[in-house]
Parts: structure tokens; C-alpha cells; sequence
């Protein structure tokens, strides 16, 4: 019998159980975002969408802002600062998504959003963030989660509002379809046995330095997500970068690599169908040129059929990974000290 990883004594907050609850998040998410047609997306005169947020109330946004990409009518950032571009004024729509309601750099944002006009909106759980909008549109969300575990909340809202807003085609019956296919995916990634594909990858990325690859477009921020769960979760380095820009400079670093690093780099190549037919080939190449100068490198490619269910394939997957991960390495993945220290510092 393969030896169990889970140990209930280290996630005494349950994060195994709301990785696990993904796919209900994201249905709940989905109902909630009916409210988000008062945040306006498809007003005729808009010059530009963006989404203020950090951490894991950013990466919804990032998410919907790739999958959107080939059809949106107009611009979609993603602001992780505390200023605004210059351009942004009273033809944009700033949506301010922070699930504690207390995010300083998205609090900014929209102190700047305010001072020069914009139109703005909220997504959030609460905080001084549901306070400020009072009068205005805003989505609310479940509380008690860390943002990072909350993300099938906030993607839910923003799939709905950029779809009835026009800005991207989802019918229904393809969310309903992702979303089953999501059930199973967590069904199957949260089982102990060595059957479960992300305990497997977690594996490989024990005891080793994970670096995500991706293509642009589709997949960029699911290699993002991947990183930032290995980070938090499994408390675990990890980089990563995106084809084709990787093949103009990072390539060279593998010439001269000392082999105390090189030893343990695991390149952790995610792809999709849908990846340019060039970028498939950077894939192969490079895979040939490096991967005898590092500890592995594995290809794992996206599943399903539409944009939004091959994206959600490799999400779960890295979400689950890293909580395998926190496992194999006895770490309690909910918790972010450092982080809360950081913030303390930044608040006295």
C-alpha cells in the first residue's frame, strides 16, 4: 500500500477542504455575478476595463482578462499597484476586487479610480473596501477563506460579468460543462492514493526548485497561479517564466548553471491546444537544449475541450499539487506568517 500524505493534524484549518470546494465556489460565484450588469461592461463609451487587486483577488481577474483577450472591446488591466495609469478617467470602469476588503494597494487604486472620475465597482466579502462602495455596484461574496482559496468566488463573479457585458462568449451550457468537469477533477485530485495525478506531480517537485513554463495568452496566468500556490500553500520556491520571451534571454542562463542549482530544477512545462503552432515548436527546442541540464522537465497538457475547462484543468491541478506538496514536506498550508508580519510592519 503506497504510504498516506495526509495528516489532519497539519491542516487544522482545512485548506484540503477549500481547494476541494472549487467547483461549488465557482457555481456560487457564477449565480452572484448575475448582479455584476450594474458594474456596466457593455456601456457603449468605455475606453477601458481594470481590476484592482493582489494575490488571490488578483489572479480571477487575470484569468478572465486571458480568456477574454481575443474578444474583449476594449482594453482589460489587471492594476497590482497603488497609483493608476494616466489614461484612466471618466470613459473607464475600475472594479476593485479585494476579498478581505482591506487591501492598502487596491484601497489606493481606488482612491486614484475616485480622484479621476472613473466608474467604479467592487467584488469583496466585506471590510473597509464593502464600506467605501456603499451606493455603488458591488458583488458580495462568502467570507471566512483565504483569498487565495477563494478564488473560485471571484472568478465566478468576473466570468459572468465580462460574459452578459459582452465582452466574452461563454453560453451557459459551456460553464455548466466546465464546471462538471471540475467536480470530477476534485473528486479524483483530492484522493490519497498514487492514482491522483497532482500527488504525483507533488512529488516531483519535492525536495526540488519548480519552474513553471508556459505559453502566452491562455495559460501565462495559470503558471502564475501555479507559482503563487506553490509559495503559499507549500511555503516551497518556485519561478517560472512564458514562451516565446524565455527563448530570447533565459535560455542562456543553462549554459554555465552551477550544478548545485541545476541538480534541482524541475521544469514543470504546462501546454494547452491552443498554443501557437511556433510556440509549440519553442516548446520541443528548448526542451531538447535544456532538459539534460536539469533534474527533469515534464510536459503537462491542458484537458477538455473549451478555453474556460482547459484552464480550470491545469488551475486545480497546480492547486492541488501544492497542497500535496505541503503534505509531503509537513507544513500547514493555510496559514502566511510572514506575510501578516509584513502587513503588521506596513500598518504600526
Amino acid at each position: 500500500m503506497p504510504r498516506s500524505l495526509f495528516d489532519a493534524d497539519l491542516d487544522p484549518q482545512d485548506m484540503r477542504g477549500a481547494i476541494a470546494a472549487f467547483p461549488d465556489h465557482l457555481a456560487e460565484g457564477w449565480q452572484r455575478g448575475a448582479d455584476a450588469h450594474a458594474f456596466g461592461l457593455d456601456a457603449d463609451d468605455l475606453n477601458g476595463i481594470v481590476v484592482l487587486g493582489m494575490g488571490g483577488s488578483a489572479i480571477g481577474a487575470d484569468l478572465v482578462r486571458a480568456l477574454a483577450a481575443p474578444e474583449a472591446t476594449v482594453p482589460v488591466v489587471v492594476n497590482r499597484a497603488y497609483d493608476l495609469p494616466a489614461w484612466v478617467g471618466e470613459r473607464t470602469l475600475v472594479i476593485a476586487s479585494s476579498y478581505s476588503g482591506g487591501t492598502e494597494e487596491t484601497l489606493s487604486g481606488l482612491d486614484a479610480a475616485e480622484a479621476s472620475g472613473a466608474r467604479t465597482a467592487a467584488i469583496t466579502s466585506g471590510g473597509p473596501l464593502a464600506e467605501r462602495m456603499a451606493g455603488r455596484p458591488v458583488v458580495t461574496i462568502s467570507g471566512g477563506l483565504q483569498p487565495r482559496a477563494a478564488l473560485g468566488y471571484s472568478l465566478g463573479v468576473l466570468l459572468r460579468a465580462f460574459r452578459d457585458g459582452g465582452q466574452l462568449s461563454l453560453t451557459d451550457s459551456e460553464f455548466l460543462t466546465a464546471l462538471g468537469e471540475a467536480r470530477e477533477r476534485a473528486d479524483a485530485y483530492n484522493q490519497d492514493d498514487r492514482n491522483n495525478l497532482a500527488r504525483e506531480v507533488s512529488g516531483a517537485m519535492e525536495g526540488h526548485l519548480p519552474v513553471v513554463y508556459t505559453g502566452p495568452g491562455l495559460l501565462e496566468p495559470v503558471g502564475m497561479r501555479w507559482r503563487t500556490q506553490i509559495h503559499e500553500n507549500a511555503k516551497h520556491p518556485a519561478y517560472g517564466n512564458v514562451f516565446p520571451e524565455l527563448d530570447h534571454n533565459e535560455i542562456m542562463a543553462f549554459e554555465s548553471i552551477p550544478p548545485e542549482v541545476s541538480d534541482r530544477m524541475q521544469i514543470l512545462a504546462l501546454t494547452d491546444a491552443g498554443d501557437h503552432k511556433q510556440v509549440r515548436r519553442r516548446f520541443e527546442i528548448t526542451r531538447e537544449l535544456v532538459a539534460r541540464r536539469v533534474a527533469g522537465w515534464r510536459e503537462i497538457e491542458s484537458e477538455c475541450e473549451t478555453p474556460l475547462a482547459r484552464m480550470l484543468s491545469l488551475v486545480q491541478l497546480g492547486d492541488w499539487a501544492s497542497f500535496w506538496l505541503a503534505m509531503r514536506k509537513g507544513v500547514d498550508p493555510t496559514p502566511v506568517e510572514t506575510i501578516q508580519k509584513l502587513k503588521g510592519v506596513l500598518a504600526g
